[in-house]
């Protein structure tokens, strides 16, 4: 009898190995075929990005191959969360995920679901290449680990947000994240460019040394000074010698009238295009509109005349749909509008560019050590420093944010300029 129950119980085990094995192959074979869809372009089945909705690409045999387009009815919301990370609202300047999050779940802007915005999905909007036309599949395994970047697969979809926009909200991002920002003390202290200096052999954050006392003051390698030149060779400048070269460099090369319009005017052009797709847009979602309008009208001419039956679930469902999507069109587009009115580049002329260079120089050069600085920083973004040579850079829609938001301020309160 115990022969029989261990025979049994081999029996058992070796069976049970079996089937993980086939399931474990099973799983291979699915997951090859999905990479293989998604080399293809296509998409593979799950939930898509709010902003995105699969629709069906190709027939092939008895299976519909589908991928993403852009979805109307929540597309601006993606771009009103790009636009209020780098813009904000009225005054309200660049916006971190949080202020992001009330404001959305203020103006009643929900999820697709209708449900409340949360940090973290916000934050995998702000994140998500996607919205560059760069779907990652393959990404995280079971247990949301990272894999390794050979088996993640990039699948093209619509972009949605352009790549300057997204790497500019992806600095701010990275700035505002207590794991990579300096502490505090230094980030909001008098010096010029701490937070945006960094070491140009290591990439690592440039702080401020003292010597003598305190009397020399120094931009020096964070990852040196924790690591020895193990970590980094690293240098060391002398503050002031440091600040007074990126001043004169921005003055004489960036502060020139002439050469501020020649910079901006491909910046200008792509806000033109925008501003024209921005509008071909909006006409679609008042079309889009008026025809749920003109079906739901005629649902209720056909209940009127005893056709429809008003207690069908069916028919209650389609008229709940229809005015959701009427709704939602009508809010996109007036979002869209006022997008478009907002003040923009055809407010700018050769005496603005003109009147914001004289007034930048003055504001870099002045004494106080906070407003001098905030003034640099709408200016350049990173300073690095390298042995040969030290680079400044900055970003030409932030450059023409910070002169239309000056142009703005001086019509709503000229006396302050």
């Amino acid at each position: 009898m115990l022969a029989l129950l261990v025979t049994i119980l081999v029996a058992s085990l070796m069976v049970s190995r079996l089937v993980s094995n086939q399931s474990k192959e099973n799983g291979k074979h699915v997951m090859r075929a999905l990479k293989e869809n998604a080399r293809q372009g296509f998409w593979n089945g799950s939930l898509p990005p709010i902003g995105y909705r699969v629709v069906a690409a190709e027939q092939r045999g008895a299976k519909v191959k589908k991928k993403l387009e852009i979805d109307p009815l929540h597309a601006n919301t993606i771009r009103l969360m790009y636009r209020l990370a780098l813009e904000g609202e009225g005054s309200s300047g660049q916006m971190g995920v949080k202020a992001i999050v009330k404001y959305l779940n203020g103006k009643g802007i929900f999820t697709r679901d209708g449900g409340r915005w949360g940090i973290g999905q916000v934050h995998r909007v702000l994140t998500r290449r996607t919205y560059i036309g760069e779907h990652q599949f393959n990404k995280r395994g079971k247990s949301k680990e990272l894999k390794p970047e050979a088996e993640v697969i990039t699948v093209p979809v619509p972009p949605l947000i352009d790549r300057e926009t997204f790497e500019a909200v992806q600095k701010l991002l990275q700035a505002r994240n207590p794991k990579t920002e300096l502490p505090a003390r230094v980030v909001i202290g008098p010096t010029l460019l701490t937070g945006i200096c960094y070491c140009g052999n290591c990439g690592g954050a440039m702080t401020i040394r003292t010597g003598k006392g305190g009397r020399y003051r120094y931009y020096a390698c964070s990852i040196k000074a924790r690591q020895g030149e193990t970590g980094c060779k690293g240098r060391a400048i002398p503050m002031d010698k440091l600040d007074n070269m990126v001043v004169r460099h921005i003055e004489e090369r960036l502060l020139d009238p002439d050469r501020l319009e020649k910079l901006l005017g491909s910046v200008l052009g792509r806000r033109e295009d925008q501003a024209e797709r921005r509008r071909e847009h909006i006409a679609s979602l008042q079309r889009q509109a008026t025809e749920s309008e003109q079906r739901l009208k005629r649902l209720y001419d056909a209940i009127e005349a005893g056709v429809a039956d008003l207690d069908d679930p069916a028919l209650k469902e389609r008229i709940a749909g229809l005015k959701v999507i009427r709704d939602q069109a009508r809010a996109d587009a007036d979002r869209a509008q006022a997008l478009l009115e907002s003040p923009g580049h055809s407010a700018i002329t050769p005496t603005m560019i003109q009147g914001f260079a004289r007034r930048a120089r003055e504001r870099i050069r002045g004494t106080e050590g906070g407003y001098r600085r905030d003034h640099l920083r709408s200016l350049a973004q990173r300073v690095e420093v390298a042995d040969d040579a030290i680079r400044i850079m900055g970003s030409k829609t932030e450059l023409l944010r910070t002169l239309i938001a000056g142009q703005v301020r001086r019509l709503a309160c000229p006396e302050a300029v």
